[in-house]
């Protein structure tokens, strides 16, 4: 392994034939993570590395909390931090890779100036690069970092010398994602006495899907509003660390087409589905009194028509 200083102030780079020993992720549609993780970032499944759980977290347009602009951020973060003791603390050394698909190495990425980083509930729960990698150093193909909208990144974290061996994960695009619709109509509507109900569930993208429909709201919704969600059918099935990227637009159709457009609520800028996170919706999809207004057409003859349009656009899995 070679080293030399990197052009980033506090950041020593260096490159390497191995892959990280913990962790890699691999994304093969970063148009996609660009899109929609701007404010918040793209975070990485967990993986274990000396006994802690960790995760890493990417905004491919900058941390824009900390007010980067036109460079990459990529943390190191600890997870799962209310199981610890009072008074935790975990010392590291860490090193964050990315690769070169051009030369077929990697670039390593460190402190250059704390060979070691204290994790303590008081003080700090992430390490990192602010300013990782220039975003046009990055997008330039010539470098390698990306290729045909594909790029692999991960992290080496050691503490008190502990070693394993990596995983990752790989976020895979749906190369022919389709918008799929599903119309489910409730009658007798007035008479629906129960908590909530479930369409029949359909299918897209690979994936059963139900829609969630609560008639009297639930939550800060309840008794002002119909509450209604995307949810998985089966995501006790999921293989492990599976998380799924879906675009979703929810509907209930106006029946006597006075309007433009039916009443709708959308998750288009992508949601994150998983056997933790297995719904999507809304508590306060619309009120009441506008649901039974006559002249609105969403209840007729006691009767309602509730539409779900979902495209999976990507999913993960293990490496």
């Amino acid at each position: 392994m070679g080293s030399s200083n990197f052009e980033n102030e506090g950041i020593l780079k260096s490159t390497s034939d191995s892959p990280p020993t913990h962790y890699t992720v691999k994304t093969e549609l970063f148009s996609m993570v660009t899109e929609l993780f701007t404010q918040d970032g793209y975070e990485s499944s967990q993986f274990e590395a000396g006994g802690y759980k960790w995760k890493l977290v990417l905004y491919p347009k900058g941390n824009k909390k900390r007010n980067v602009r036109d460079h990459i951020s990529l943390y190191l973060v600890i997870a799962e931090t209310n199981s610890l003791p009072t008074g935790w603390e975990v010392n590291v050394d860490f090193r964050l890779f990315l690769f070169d698909q051009n030369k077929r190495v990697y670039s390593v990425f460190e402190d250059a100036f704390a060979k070691g980083k204290c994790f303590n509930g008081a003080v700090l729960d992430a390490v990192g690069f602010d300013r990782f990698i220039p975003i046009k150093d990055f997008t330039d193909a010539s470098n390698g970092y990306l290729v045909d909208d594909t790029c692999v990144y991960g992290a080496e974290v050691f503490v008190c010398k502990e070693r394993r061996t990596g995983k990752g994960e790989c976020l895979r695009k749906i190369r022919t994602a389709s918008v799929y619709k599903h119309v489910w109509k409730l009658d007798n509507f007035k008479k629906l006495d129960a908590e909530h109900y479930y369409s029949e569930s359909f299918n897209t993208g690979g994936y059963e899907w139900k829609i969630k429909l609560y008639p009297k709201g639930i939550a800060d919704g309840k008794g002002s509003h119909l509450s209604m969600f995307l949810t998985l059918a089966n995501p006790q099935t999921l293989p492990s660390g599976s998380r799924i990227f879906a675009d979703f637009t929810l509907r209930i159709l106006d029946q006597i087409q006075i309007h433009s457009t039916h009443h709708s609520l959308s998750g288009t800028n992508g949601r994150i589905f998983s056997a933790l996170n297995k719904s999507w919706g809304y508590n306060k999809f619309i009120t009441v009194e506008m649901f039974r207004k006559k002249e609105n057409g969403f209840l007729l003859k006691d009767s309602c028509i509730v539409e779900a349009e979902v495209t999976v656009r990507a999913i993960t899995g293990v490496l």
